[in-house]
């Protein structure tokens, strides 16, 4: 039987790299006949990637089977997979974050979780000595994946460890990590043609905060003022995209990569309570700017109160 290899709904760079990297190496080093799969359309900065490397989009799909084999990648959050996920055969997952909980296996399974900034590195670390049979290509989706979510070494989720991952991928794929970051960003920050629904779900997460369900979404650019331009009608389709999502508000947070700093959208009394009493800022307008915010991990979620 097939092991499709997925990651979370909305799939970003990591999600989406990080399950073709797997998918190949259970198939060409361990023998396990595996896919790689997504859980939706990839953002522009992973449809990049997969054009830069020369790789094939892989296959989306809308659900699993009961029984059908499969390895998670990048999440372990249930309300992030398909329905029926716990009927299937979950046979692995690999992580980089808080374990959440409600998944279920039919047995004992592989699992590693470990505290770095990225899915990749903990693969590469996983891989050991076979990295040596790595082809280009899957190089550069992982080097790809490390860059994307240490957003080149900004966010305070890096680590040492994913530097270094990430330098020894750049020297052996004889590339300029500054020039593949900064290519990587331009196509991440090209937005025009999403709607503003689709933009509230690009890059999105599900979170119960204090009995209020939140769909905290992070838009990472290097335009900004873009994305702010459109911030009226983005606040105007946020009721509708809760309403249809099972949520009680969307948090929109606009992440300036360069200035290294988040710009949180503000159209109500609920989002100006929960910005006021969870970052200890003080909202006068429709928007709040948020001086050293980059990682919805490790500074965002952790910070939320109702």
């Amino acid at each position: 039987m097939t092991t499709k290899v997925f990651g979370h709904k909305s799939p970003d760079t990591n999600s989406t790299g990080s399950a073709i990297v797997w998918a190949w190496y259970l198939k060409e080093v361990k023998g396990i006949d595996a896919v790689p799969a997504l859980l939706g359309e990839p953002n522009t900065e992973a449809l990049f990637v997969l054009k830069h490397w020369g790789l094939e989009k892989p296959a989306i799909i809308a659900g699993v089977e009961p029984g059908e084999k499969v390895v998670i990648v990048d999440t372990n959050n249930p309300a992030e997979l398909p329905e029926g996920i716990n009927k299937a055969d979950i046979t692995q997952i690999i992580d980089h974050h808080k374990l959440v909980g409600g998944l279920e296996t039919k047995g004992p399974i592989d699992i590693t979780i470990r505290p770095l900034a990225c899915t990749a590195t903990i693969m590469y670390d996983l891989m050991g000595a076979d990295t040596v049979a790595l082809p280009k290509a899957i190089k550069g989706a992982m080097l790809s994946c490390i860059l994307s979510d240490t957003l080149e070494f900004r966010s305070p989720t890096t680590t040492e460890h994913d530097k270094a991952v990430a330098e020894q991928l750049a020297a052996d794929l004889g590339i300029v990590i500054g020039d593949l970051a900064t290519a990587m960003f331009e196509a991440k920050s090209d937005v025009s043609s999403f709607s503003d629904a689709a933009l509230l779900r690009m890059d999105s997460k599900e979170y119960n905060v204090d009995g209020t369900e939140l769909r905290v979404s992070v838009l990472e650019t290097t335009a900004p003022k873009v994305l702010l331009d459109r911030k009226d009608s983005l606040m105007a389709a946020m009721p509708a995209v809760a309403q249809e999502d099972g949520a009680d508000q969307v948090l929109l947070f606009v992440i300036d990569i360069l200035n290294e700093e988040a710009t949180l959208l503000v159209p109500n009394d609920l989002v100006k309570r929960i910005a006021e009493a969870s970052f200890g800022c003080t909202v006068s307008g429709d928007t709040v700017v948020l001086p050293g915010i980059m990682s919805r991990k490790k500074q965002i979620i952790p910070a939320l109160k109702v």
